[in-house]
């Protein structure tokens, strides 16, 4: 499953980061973010809690940029 989140981000440099940082957590089967858009899509693996895995998404991409805000919460 993918799904598209809007983020807020403040550089470029940083939006790469995070997509590192993204890419590299459990339940994450591929993630991309693009810095002009402001969006990053996620691909889940097969039966991840797709909030729990965003839950720890964002505590990676706040390692990277403190201020960072991805949207995903209902």
């Amino acid at each position: 499953m993918k799904k598209t989140y809007k983020i807020e981000v403040d550089c470029a440099n940083c939006a790469a980061k995070m997509e590192e940082a993204a890419k590299q957590t459990q339940g994450v089967k591929e993630a991309v973010v693009n810095f002009m858009t402001l969006k990053m899509t996620v691909e889940f693996e097969e039966g991840a809690d797709r909030e729990a895995v965003m839950d720890n998404v964002l505590k990676a991409c706040r390692k990277i940029e403190p201020d960072c805000e991805i949207y995903y919460k209902k």
